[in-house]
């Protein structure tokens, strides 16, 4: 699962990919928010990404569709 992240006053946006559903995130995102607590995820790598919740600007959370790959797939 693709993860943008746009943090305020910071120019680029934090992509990373989890191993999570979509739904698990926005879990996370408001529990975390809800409880004005840091935003603890883990990437596919293992690296571990803290995000203050009053610097977060935006989640976009992408898909759990695998979108077919090649000429043809449809």
């Amino acid at each position: 699962m693709e993860i943008e992240i746009g943090i305020r006053n910071v120019a680029r946006a934090l992509n990373f990919s989890v191993d999570a559903t979509a739904d698990d995130i926005s879990k996370v995102i408001d529990d975390a928010v809800a409880g004005n607590k840091p935003i603890n995820l883990t990437d596919n790598r293992g690296r571990r990404i803290v995000i203050p919740t009053d610097a977060l600007g935006y989640v976009v959370v992408g898909s759990d569709i695998a979108h077919p790959v090649g000429f043809g797939a449809l």
